[in-house]
């Protein structure tokens, strides 16, 4: 149930789940549509899950459908409806190439004598080595090659959490057509994913750029392909057992050689018109700077910036280790991440800090986000304006990337603009960021994002997973900063958007951590922990851990009352979810008994037309449904429709679902022209609100071509 008066607790949840028995036979011949049962409504945006048992027989022959309880369940699997799958595919975006990309023919020997090498069927390498060494443009090279050569999909996932992962293999899951994958369930759908990986004929490469925690991504590793069609590139700077095994071979990525880090800065200085700068001193500049690939690109970027030449910069690299001795002692190396790019970094920041005071705030906010990308929009927000103190954040981006501390990546087809920076960048911004600064540059880094969300997160999809993100990425670099006085509101909404996602396992991974840490940080009576129980017993019934869920919402309600009230908001809510777990679970009565007394509570504390009044009203009618008080639940779900298309809109998800909810009201008392002619403009308004392709609109389209030929608008038979 939605809660506008705080953003930390949730609940515009599910349909309680349905359950349908004793139904009777359906036959159809070829072309038609044979059901029995229940026929509606389909698994829908805010929809619960559906028991079907002791029903009848349908059978069907040609290309006809033949359904026996809930025809919804049809959604995932009428390939015929859609349009053929364009090969070849690409999923994810491949970095772009840098400039004066060198081929490194001797590391890429080493690493196609390994790929040739492995005997098993998956030929997965990690590219290993310490930061800076460019194993992401490796990688990007033999991605770019592959296109070329006609793979048939190529997939780049960011691999620094698993989130990513499974967003990215979700939505390859979609456009391949996995098996299985319906769209509701992003994990169950990467599950598909990798199943369809291991059986297909279709040649494939899968790219997993940056695995920071291997045991968090070992369920994620692509598995053996049919006929050895399929290929796995990984880059990482971890080592171990974790990485080895299981048909991978660790190849490791050293530093450019001499010639190659000498050949670097020649062609970059040549190729932007710079070469003048070339002074003989090439050699010396790549020695100091360990050849390095990373603090290379930094020098080279400088000097054409500041047109000085090769000596001139070997001098003020020189020069600049004194200072960095001040900000960052040689024991704060401790991943071996180079000293070298620090520096580099350092000289580089100091010039564009020079054309632009703005830069180094931007680039510590930055530093705490996904390198992978974050979303550019960032940088008009209010929250950065008032931290800039009025500074454009966009000039002082543009400045940073100029200079080659971050980058700003080209629009893309779809989805939201991003800015990336290498993970060394970051770390060695962070490692040399004041510690009187850092916790407004991590509350502000999270205001910015928050203030980003769309709000619902189906607006833009795209960009909600983009945020959770950089929401998982930024939480491990601010310490206890998000949790003073409070809990920032930011870690809360992330939880929200995961179960929005499908991503019900990793919600309940973010919940139990957030509960933890608003137990030990907050104390176990404080409102905001309690939001986070209560939102972890959500995810449990999102994930259909049903008893986890009532057990854990029964505790939050006694505390709820006990603390807060019988009548507080918060309360109310929990005990409204606590009724969804009893729907789920078959206590039918004493879900009703509750989502009433929430109802009565709600309409005279927060008035009718609130969005908790109006979600309790929705899910109380179809309790009444579930019990089979059809009437009753024909007047509530009119009511509510009425409202939500006057508050939400005739588009927003939750009417589209009461919409839905109403049209299998009719159908199940017989008002089958009625429920026609509602579910009609359901399909309509989702294939435009959500595209024809999103499951809801799928389901919907079935549900309707199911009731047509089942019903043909003259009353329905039992």
């Amino acid at each position: 149930m939605a809660k506008e008066s705080s953003p930390k607790d949730r609940g515009e949840t599910s349909v309680p789940p349905v359950t349908v028995t004793d139904t009777g036979d359906a036959e159809a011949d070829e072309g038609g549509t044979a059901v029995t049962g229940y026929s509606g409504p389909a698994p829908g945006p805010d929809s619960g899950s559906v028991d079907v048992s002791n029903t009848g027989n349908a059978s069907a022959t040609g290309n006809s459908i033949a359904v026996s309880g809930h025809i919804g369940e049809l959604h995932m699997h009428q390939q015929p409806l859609q349009e053929p799958v364009a090969w070849p595919i690409l999923v994810g975006t491949v970095p772009a190439l840098a400039s004066a990309f060198q081929e490194r023919p001797g590391t890429r020997e080493r690493i196609d004598r390994a790929r040739a090498g492995v005997s098993t069927v998956v030929l997965t390498q990690v590219l290993s080595g310490g930061g800076g060494t460019g194993k992401s443009q490796l990688a990007a090279s033999y991605a770019r090659q592959a296109l070329t050569d006609g793979t048939d999909l190529v997939v780049w996932a960011p691999a620094t959490t698993a989130d990513q992962i499974v967003g990215v293999y979700a939505k390859a899951a979609g456009l391949v057509r996995a098996p299985g994958a319906g769209g509701r369930d992003a994990e169950a759908d990467a599950q598909a994913f990798l199943a369809w990986l291991a059986t297909t004929s279709r040649s494939w490469l899968v790219v997993l750029d940056d695995v920071t925690d291997p045991a968090a991504t070992a369920s994620w590793w692509p598995p053996a392909s049919a006929g050895g069609s399929g290929q796995v590139l990984a880059t990482t700077r971890r080592r171990g057992a974790a990485l080895t095994g299981s048909g991978r071979t660790l190849v490791e990525i050293d530093t450019y050689t001499p010639t190659e880090a000498v050949a670097y800065l020649t062609d970059r200085l040549d190729r932007a018109g710079f070469g003048y700068l070339l002074d003989g001193a090439e050699s010396e500049i790549a020695e100091v700077l360990g050849r390095l690939p990373l603090a290379l690109s930094h020098a080279a970027a400088y000097m054409i910036n500041e047109d000085i030449p090769c000596r001139a910069y070997r001098d003020l690299f020189q020069q600049q280790g004194a200072r960095l001795d001040d900000l960052l002692p040689q024991d704060a190396d401790a991943e071996d991440y180079g000293r070298q790019v620090a520096t580099a970094l350092l000289l580089s920041l100091d010039a564009a800090r020079d054309t632009n005071p703005a830069t180094v705030p931007v680039l510590r906010i930055a530093a705490l986000l996904d390198p992978a990308g974050h979303p550019h929009a960032l940088w008009t927000t209010q929250t950065i304006q008032n931290h800039l103190d009025g500074a454009d954040g966009q000039k002082a981006v543009r400045a940073l990337h100029n200079y080659g501390l971050l980058t700003i990546q080209p629009p893309p087809p779809i989805g939201p603009r991003t800015v990336t920076l290498h993970a060394l960048t970051a770390h060695a911004t962070r490692d040399t960021t004041p510690s009187a600064e850092r916790p407004g540059t991590c509350l502000t880094a999270a205001d910015a994002l928050l203030e980003l969300w769309p709000d619902p997160d189906h607006t833009d999809r795209a960009l909600a997973a983009l945020l959770r993100a950089n929401t998982t990425i930024l939480t491990p670099h601010t310490g206890d900063h998000l949790w003073h006085p409070e809990g920032h509101p930011l870690l809360y909404r992330t939880g929200i958007s995961l179960d929005a996602a499908g991503l019900y396992n990793t919600a309940i991974n973010h919940w139990e951590t957030l509960t933890h840490q608003a137990h030990r940080i907050l104390g176990p009576d404080h409102p905001d922990t309690l939001s986070a129980r209560n939102n972890l017993a959500l995810s449990y019934w999102q994930a259909g851990r049903t008893n986890d869920a009532i057990t854990l919402q029964e505790q939050v309600l006694t505390h709820s009352e006990r603390l807060l009230g019988p009548d507080h908001p918060n309360t109310l809510t929990t005990r409204h979810n606590l009724a969804l777990s009893y729907g789920q679970a078959g206590r039918t009565d004493d879900a009703i008994t509750l989502q009433e007394q929430v109802l009565t509570h709600s309409e005279r504390l927060l008035g009718p037309d609130h969005p908790n009044t109006l979600t309790t009203r929705h899910n109380l009618a179809s309790s009444y449904w579930q019990a089979g008080r059809t009437d009753d639940a024909i007047t509530l779900q009119e009511q509510v429709l009425t409202d939500r298309e006057r508050l939400l809109g005739p588009d927003h998800p939750n009417t589209l679902t009461t919409r839905h909810n109403l049209a299998s009201s009719y159908w199940q008392a017989g008002r089958t022209d009625e429920a026609i002619l509602l579910l009609e403009r359901v399909v309509a308004d989702s294939e435009r609100v959500l595209g024809p392709s999103h499951p809801y609109s799928v389901t919907a389209a079935e549900v309707l071509r199911a009731w047509r030929e089942a019903g043909g608008g003259s009353g329905r038979s039992r």
